[in-house]
Protein backbone atom coordinates (compact mmCIF):
# COMPACT_ATOMS: atom_id res chain seq x y z
CA UNK A 1 0.00 0.00 0.00
CA UNK A 2 1.43 3.52 -1.24
CA UNK A 3 2.70 5.63 1.89
CA UNK A 4 1.07 8.42 0.02
CA UNK A 5 -2.16 10.15 0.85
CA UNK A 6 -4.78 9.98 -1.51
CA UNK A 7 -6.43 13.02 -2.59
CA UNK A 8 -9.78 12.98 -4.36
CA UNK A 9 -11.38 15.43 -6.34
CA UNK A 10 -14.60 15.83 -7.15
CA UNK A 11 -16.51 17.18 -9.93
CA UNK A 12 -18.59 20.11 -10.93
CA UNK A 13 -22.03 20.28 -8.88
CA UNK A 14 -20.89 18.48 -5.91
CA UNK A 15 -18.77 18.81 -2.53
CA UNK A 16 -16.13 16.29 -0.91
CA UNK A 17 -19.54 13.88 0.54
CA UNK A 18 -19.70 12.32 -2.87
CA UNK A 19 -16.72 10.85 -2.03
CA UNK A 20 -18.30 8.94 1.27
CA UNK A 21 -18.87 5.21 -0.28
CA UNK A 22 -15.60 5.12 -2.01
CA UNK A 23 -13.65 6.30 1.10
CA UNK A 24 -15.50 3.76 3.83
CA UNK A 25 -14.59 1.21 0.96
CA UNK A 26 -10.55 1.92 0.53
CA UNK A 27 -8.25 0.12 2.48
CA UNK A 28 -8.34 1.51 6.57
CA UNK A 29 -4.48 1.89 5.82
CA UNK A 30 -4.69 4.55 3.47
CA UNK A 31 -4.91 8.38 4.36
CA UNK A 32 -7.18 10.10 2.10
CA UNK A 33 -8.04 13.50 1.62
CA UNK A 34 -10.91 15.42 0.12
CA UNK A 35 -10.98 18.78 -0.13
CA UNK A 36 -13.76 21.07 -1.77
CA UNK A 37 -13.35 22.61 -5.22
CA UNK A 38 -12.84 26.66 -5.99
CA UNK A 39 -16.65 27.42 -6.16
CA UNK A 40 -17.79 24.61 -4.07
CA UNK A 41 -18.70 23.65 -0.80
CA UNK A 42 -16.41 26.25 1.88
CA UNK A 43 -13.70 26.91 -1.14
CA UNK A 44 -13.65 30.36 -2.41
CA UNK A 45 -14.30 30.71 -6.07
CA UNK A 46 -11.48 31.25 -7.97
CA UNK A 47 -11.04 34.88 -9.88
CA UNK A 48 -11.41 32.93 -13.15
CA UNK A 49 -12.78 30.41 -15.32
CA UNK A 50 -9.40 29.59 -15.90
CA UNK A 51 -8.06 25.69 -15.20
CA UNK A 52 -4.73 26.59 -13.65
CA UNK A 53 -6.54 29.53 -11.18
CA UNK A 54 -8.31 26.92 -9.86
CA UNK A 55 -5.79 24.41 -9.48
CA UNK A 56 -3.63 26.25 -7.70
CA UNK A 57 -5.95 27.57 -5.76
CA UNK A 58 -6.42 24.33 -4.30
CA UNK A 59 -2.44 23.57 -3.76
CA UNK A 60 -2.16 25.17 -0.22
CA UNK A 61 -4.47 21.96 0.52
CA UNK A 62 -2.37 19.52 -0.68
CA UNK A 63 0.10 17.54 0.74
CA UNK A 64 3.43 17.91 -0.69
CA UNK A 65 3.39 15.06 -2.38
CA UNK A 66 0.24 12.96 -2.56
CA UNK A 67 -2.15 10.64 -5.21
CA UNK A 68 -4.42 12.86 -7.05
CA UNK A 69 -7.61 10.84 -8.14
CA UNK A 70 -9.65 13.24 -9.82
CA UNK A 71 -13.47 12.32 -11.31
CA UNK A 72 -14.74 14.82 -14.23
CA UNK A 73 -13.79 18.11 -13.61
CA UNK A 74 -11.68 16.88 -10.70
CA UNK A 75 -9.98 15.29 -13.37
CA UNK A 76 -9.28 18.06 -15.68
CA UNK A 77 -7.94 19.76 -12.47
CA UNK A 78 -6.12 16.52 -11.85
CA UNK A 79 -3.93 16.63 -15.31
CA UNK A 80 -3.08 20.34 -14.94
CA UNK A 81 -1.59 19.70 -11.23
CA UNK A 82 0.27 17.39 -12.83
CA UNK A 83 1.65 18.34 -15.54
CA UNK A 84 2.50 21.84 -14.33
CA UNK A 85 3.59 20.44 -10.42
CA UNK A 86 4.92 16.94 -11.20
CA UNK A 87 7.10 16.95 -7.92
CA UNK A 88 3.68 17.15 -5.99
CA UNK A 89 1.75 14.49 -7.95
CA UNK A 90 3.01 10.93 -7.87
CA UNK A 91 0.71 9.01 -9.65
CA UNK A 92 -3.00 9.70 -11.55
CA UNK A 93 -5.97 7.98 -11.16
CA UNK A 94 -8.96 9.57 -13.64
CA UNK A 95 -12.51 8.53 -13.00
CA UNK A 96 -14.84 9.61 -15.89
CA UNK A 97 -12.05 11.46 -17.60
CA UNK A 98 -11.75 13.90 -20.80
CA UNK A 99 -8.77 16.01 -21.73
CA UNK A 100 -11.45 18.33 -23.95
CA UNK A 101 -15.21 18.36 -22.43
CA UNK A 102 -16.94 20.10 -25.48
CA UNK A 103 -17.12 18.47 -28.58
CA UNK A 104 -15.08 20.45 -31.09
CA UNK A 105 -14.61 20.67 -35.14
CA UNK A 106 -12.04 22.76 -37.30
CA UNK A 107 -8.85 21.96 -37.21
CA UNK A 108 -8.55 19.98 -34.31
CA UNK A 109 -11.48 18.16 -34.23
CA UNK A 110 -12.88 16.48 -31.42
CA UNK A 111 -15.73 14.31 -31.36
CA UNK A 112 -15.71 12.92 -28.12
CA UNK A 113 -17.60 15.54 -25.99
CA UNK A 114 -20.93 17.20 -25.59
CA UNK A 115 -22.23 19.38 -28.34
CA UNK A 116 -20.98 22.69 -27.80
CA UNK A 117 -24.54 24.22 -28.29
CA UNK A 118 -26.33 22.07 -25.66
CA UNK A 119 -23.20 22.98 -23.35
CA UNK A 120 -24.21 26.71 -23.73
CA UNK A 121 -27.91 26.19 -23.26
CA UNK A 122 -27.00 24.43 -19.81
CA UNK A 123 -24.40 27.17 -19.13
CA UNK A 124 -27.27 29.77 -19.76
CA UNK A 125 -29.96 27.62 -17.71
CA UNK A 126 -28.17 27.61 -14.60
CA UNK A 127 -28.12 31.69 -14.63
CA UNK A 128 -31.69 31.14 -14.01
CA UNK A 129 -32.19 28.03 -12.35
CA UNK A 130 -29.40 26.87 -10.58
CA UNK A 131 -30.83 24.65 -8.67
CA UNK A 132 -32.80 23.08 -11.51
CA UNK A 133 -29.34 22.93 -13.29
CA UNK A 134 -27.50 20.78 -11.13
CA UNK A 135 -30.66 18.08 -11.30
CA UNK A 136 -30.36 18.11 -14.51
CA UNK A 137 -26.61 17.59 -14.71
CA UNK A 138 -27.38 14.29 -11.97
CA UNK A 139 -29.60 12.89 -14.53
CA UNK A 140 -26.86 13.11 -17.05
CA UNK A 141 -24.65 11.86 -14.76
CA UNK A 142 -26.76 8.72 -13.42
CA UNK A 143 -27.53 8.10 -17.64
CA UNK A 144 -26.48 4.29 -18.42
CA UNK A 145 -25.62 3.14 -15.28
CA UNK A 146 -27.47 -0.48 -13.83
CA UNK A 147 -27.99 1.12 -10.42
CA UNK A 148 -28.96 4.47 -11.96
CA UNK A 149 -31.59 5.57 -9.24
CA UNK A 150 -29.10 4.84 -6.63
CA UNK A 151 -26.44 6.66 -8.18
CA UNK A 152 -28.52 9.83 -8.73
CA UNK A 153 -30.15 9.61 -4.97
CA UNK A 154 -26.30 9.86 -4.01
CA UNK A 155 -25.09 12.71 -6.28
CA UNK A 156 -28.21 14.62 -4.88
CA UNK A 157 -27.45 14.02 -1.14
CA UNK A 158 -23.98 15.65 -2.35
CA UNK A 159 -24.75 18.56 -4.13
CA UNK A 160 -22.64 21.99 -3.69
CA UNK A 161 -24.79 24.92 -2.52
CA UNK A 162 -26.35 26.76 -5.41
CA UNK A 163 -27.32 30.19 -3.15
CA UNK A 164 -26.83 33.36 -4.40
CA UNK A 165 -23.21 33.24 -2.52
CA UNK A 166 -22.43 30.35 -4.49
CA UNK A 167 -23.90 30.62 -7.96
CA UNK A 168 -20.65 32.69 -9.34
CA UNK A 169 -18.47 30.24 -8.34
CA UNK A 170 -20.39 27.28 -9.56
CA UNK A 171 -21.17 29.57 -12.92
CA UNK A 172 -17.68 29.87 -13.44
CA UNK A 173 -17.00 26.32 -13.36
CA UNK A 174 -19.32 25.71 -16.17
CA UNK A 175 -17.38 28.49 -18.30
CA UNK A 176 -14.11 26.08 -16.97
CA UNK A 177 -15.65 22.97 -18.56
CA UNK A 178 -16.77 24.65 -21.46
CA UNK A 179 -13.34 26.50 -22.44
CA UNK A 180 -11.13 23.66 -21.41
CA UNK A 181 -8.51 21.83 -23.86
CA UNK A 182 -5.69 19.61 -22.57
CA UNK A 183 -5.29 17.71 -25.72
CA UNK A 184 -2.21 19.00 -26.71
CA UNK A 185 -0.84 18.90 -22.87
CA UNK A 186 -1.55 15.50 -22.16
CA UNK A 187 1.81 14.10 -23.97
CA UNK A 188 3.74 16.35 -21.13
CA UNK A 189 1.84 14.04 -18.47
CA UNK A 190 3.87 11.02 -17.23
CA UNK A 191 2.90 9.70 -13.91
CA UNK A 192 1.96 6.43 -13.84
CA UNK A 193 -1.96 6.59 -14.63
CA UNK A 194 -5.25 4.21 -14.13
CA UNK A 195 -7.68 4.91 -15.91
CA UNK A 196 -11.85 4.56 -14.96
CA UNK A 197 -14.53 4.64 -16.86
CA UNK A 198 -18.11 3.51 -17.29
CA UNK A 199 -19.71 2.13 -20.57
CA UNK A 200 -22.92 3.57 -20.78
CA UNK A 201 -21.41 7.09 -19.58
CA UNK A 202 -24.01 9.69 -20.99
CA UNK A 203 -21.84 12.73 -19.86
CA UNK A 204 -18.24 11.58 -21.24
CA UNK A 205 -18.06 8.89 -24.05
CA UNK A 206 -15.95 5.87 -22.99
CA UNK A 207 -14.02 6.83 -26.50
CA UNK A 208 -12.33 10.24 -24.21
CA UNK A 209 -11.08 8.00 -21.92
CA UNK A 210 -9.59 5.29 -24.64
CA UNK A 211 -7.98 8.70 -26.12
CA UNK A 212 -6.53 9.47 -22.97
CA UNK A 213 -4.95 5.87 -22.48
CA UNK A 214 -3.11 6.03 -26.57
CA UNK A 215 -1.62 9.40 -25.41
CA UNK A 216 -1.12 9.69 -21.71
CA UNK A 217 2.83 8.02 -21.89
CA UNK A 218 2.51 5.52 -19.13
CA UNK A 219 -1.79 4.75 -18.82
CA UNK A 220 -4.06 1.89 -18.37
CA UNK A 221 -8.05 1.85 -18.54
CA UNK A 222 -10.29 -0.44 -17.23
CA UNK A 223 -13.94 0.02 -18.04
CA UNK A 224 -16.87 -0.87 -15.88
CA UNK A 225 -19.52 -2.12 -17.69
CA UNK A 226 -23.32 -1.22 -16.77
CA UNK A 227 -21.61 1.87 -15.52
CA UNK A 228 -22.30 5.71 -16.44
CA UNK A 229 -20.26 8.51 -15.35
CA UNK A 230 -19.89 8.31 -11.64
CA UNK A 231 -18.72 3.98 -11.14
CA UNK A 232 -16.94 4.87 -7.81
CA UNK A 233 -20.77 5.24 -6.67
CA UNK A 234 -22.40 2.25 -8.07
CA UNK A 235 -19.49 0.32 -7.84
CA UNK A 236 -17.57 1.13 -4.34
CA UNK A 237 -15.83 -1.61 -3.89
CA UNK A 238 -14.90 -3.20 -7.24
CA UNK A 239 -13.29 0.96 -8.03
CA UNK A 240 -12.01 0.82 -4.49
CA UNK A 241 -9.99 -2.30 -4.68
CA UNK A 242 -8.50 -1.31 -8.36
CA UNK A 243 -7.59 1.94 -6.84
CA UNK A 244 -5.83 -0.22 -4.34
CA UNK A 245 -4.09 -2.40 -6.44
CA UNK A 246 -2.85 0.93 -8.54
CA UNK A 247 -1.24 1.92 -5.73
CA UNK A 248 0.71 -1.26 -4.80
CA UNK A 249 2.44 -1.33 -8.48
Amino acid sequence: MSALPLVLLHGWGVDPRVWSGLRDALPAGLATLAPALPGHGDALPPPSADLAAWSDALLPALPERAVLCGWSLGSLIALDLARRHPGRVARLILIGATPCFVARSGDAPWPHGLDAATVAAFNASFATDPAGTQKKFIALQALGDACRRAVAADLAAALADAGPARAPGLSCGLELLADTDLRARVPEIHQPTQLIHGAGDALMPLAAAQWLAHQLPNARLTRFDDCGHAPFLSRPQECAALIAGSLDD
